[in-house]
């Protein structure tokens, strides 16, 4: 099995720390708006995107959690997708927070993915810290959300200790 394989078969959904961790840095917008920092595009939810949503709309907060997952999920498997080493629970989750928000294009393109592919996680984790701008200029909620997910990124995942038989 590649490491490539190992990483995806590890970790295949969005998990419960990494929904809420995302949840929490994009916060929940039941109506449909105008996102100044992406440019104007229709955003709802926990962030979420696409042809389904126009400005204005409503959706509840069982579509919301629902589509949470389908989307936290599928920035999960295609950011595995560019990523040929393994990874812990915590560096999925930091490094999914991130491609959440900034699209898999861009994370898989980016010199995190390059530097963590050449299997340099700790500065791969330090690349988090750049993604703190919107049109060139630095977004204090960025730049507190990419140090958390740095935070997260180093943080070693601890190991269950088994009981005495």
């Amino acid at each position: 099995m590649t490491p490539k394989q190992k990483a995806g078969s590890a970790i295949a959904i969005a998990g419960a720390a990494l929904l809420a961790f995302v949840s929490h840095w994009e916060g929940t917008e039941t109506v449909a708006y105008a996102d100044k920092l992406a440019k104007g595009l229709p955003t709802v939810c926990n962030g979420h995107t696409g042809p389904d949503v126009r400005v204005g709309d409503v959706w509840t907060k069982e579509q919301c959690d629902a589509i949470l997952v389908k989307d936290a999920t599928e920035h999960g498997q295609r950011l595995l997708a560019c990523i040929t080493v393994p990874l812990n629970q915590n560096q999925y989750n930091a490094f999914s927070s991130f491609a959440f928000n900034v699209g898999t294009g861009n994370a898989c393109g980016s010199t995190l993915v390059k530097l963590l592919n050449q299997g340099r996680y700790t500065e791969a984790c330090d690349q988090l810290l750049r993604w703190n701008r919107a049109n060139g200029k630095v977004i204090s909620g960025l730049d507190r959300r990419r140090k958390a997910e740095r935070e997260l990124c180093l943080k070693p995942v601890a190991q269950v200790q088994k009981a005495n038989a």
